[in-house]
């Protein structure tokens, strides 16, 4: 019942649904196929690119940044289930939850096959009022899976071929050269698809368990608006009215957009785009908790979370800056010197990124800019 409540809603709200190809399939975990279009979850044919029904897309206040690619979230629960509202962690979904990422980049001037130009712009992704992307705006680089299990999430990325018509299993990885155009410049960097097991330096948040959850969904980044096609809907009471969601609290968490002043502080805007940049790796229980580092957005802003904390081996990482976070002085903290290098043994994140996100270093480093005090 749940799902042909949601998919008749999405038929409204995206003005018209494609026929699905086939029904989405979850696939066992040793039985992982080659081809992304055996999930059932999207379409392409190298003209359009298009979701399943009850395929959902969704929007987070703020995502990680991965080289100015645009991202269009998705997932799919199996027919009669429903995920369960957590206030502060990721939400619990049921065995069978497939959500997916797929990583594109806009069309520049000067486009081909063999030279790569694409518009460098921080924006979110965004479908057309058929619910689709257009190919011949728009090129696919890669589609990410995370599959709930019995025994855990698992990831699988999947690359997409030159004619845009199919996207294939890469355990190994994978690496694009990619162009990045604005109306001031351009810079030439290596589009890097992570492999499978990379895919856990980021999803495996609790160094302890090492376990894979979804990074994203959690009530403060889900919730706000979302656009379909020109109409407006609060993104948590969607997906509670439809039975996507249950037990949701009323009101949720306030949500927080990094990317946009005068919605929140700018205090919380920085803390926003550490947690969603971060924390992953640095909390608690993170990868890397013996920095002694908690970037998660409830932290408190102390010396746990790099006020005036010297740096804990990290070696050329520090780039001769006393402090991780020097108050007033964002030229002399580590954290705004990691997130302006690409050089990997300097370079935070560690993964994900080959350019320097300008538009998150001014943040971060107008934030610091504001503080008082002194070390």
């Amino acid at each position: 019942m749940r799902k042909s409540v949601v998919t008749a809603a999405l038929c409204v709200l995206l003005a018209a649904c494609e026929p699905p190809a086939r029904n989405v399939l979850v696939h066992a975990a040793d039985d992982i196929p080659a081809r992304l279009s055996e999930w059932g979850l999207v379409f392409a044919d190298g003209l359009q690119f298009g979701l399943n029904d009850g395929v959902i897309p969704y929007e987070l206040n703020t995502p990680l940044f991965s080289d100015y690619a645009l991202k269009l979230r998705t997932v799919w629960l199996p027919d009669g289930t429903s995920a369960d509202y957590n206030a502060t962690r990721e939400f619990d979904f049921p065995v069978g939850t497939i959500i997916s990422k797929t990583f594109h980049y806009e069309k520049a001037a000067g486009w081909s096959a063999g030279a790569a130009n694409v518009i460098r712009a921080d924006r979110e992704s965004g479908l057309d009022e058929r619910g689709q992307l257009d190919l011949g705006q728009y090129v696919l680089i890669e589609t990410r899976l995370l599959v709930r299990y019995a025994g855990g999430w698992r990831a699988y990325p999947y690359v997409w071929n030159a004619d845009q018509d199919e996207a294939f299993l890469e355990l190994a990885g994978d690496a694009r050269p990619v162009r990045l155009v604005d109306s001031t410049l351009s810079e030439d960097i290596v589009y890097i698809v992570p492999d499978a097991n990379q895919c856990a330096g980021c999803h495996a948040s609790d160094h302890s368990s090492k376990a894979l959850r979804p990074l994203g969904l959690r009530a403060w980044q889900l919730n706000r608006e979302i656009s379909f096609s020109g109409e407006v809907v609060a993104q948590l009471d969607h997906w509670s009215s439809t039975g996507l969601l249950s037990g949701a609290a009323d009101p949720p968490i306030a949500g927080t957009r990094w990317s946009m002043p005068g919605e929140a502080t700018l205090q919380d805007r920085a803390k926003a785009y550490l947690d969603a940049n971060c924390a992953h790796c640095h909390n608690p229980a993170g990868p890397a908790d013996t920095s002694a580092l908690h970037l998660n957005i409830d932290a408190p802003i102390d010396r746990l979370y790099g006020v005036c904390k010297p740096p804990v081996a990290v070696g050329r990482g520090s780039g001769d800056r006393p402090y991780d976070i020097y108050p007033g002085r964002p030229e002399e903290s580590i954290l705004v010197f990691r997130m302006q290098h690409t050089d990997p043994a300097i370079a935070m994140p560690e993964l994900g990124r080959s350019s320097v996100h300008v538009e998150g270093v001014k943040a971060i480093s107008d934030w610091i800019a504001s503080m008082n005090g002194d070390c």
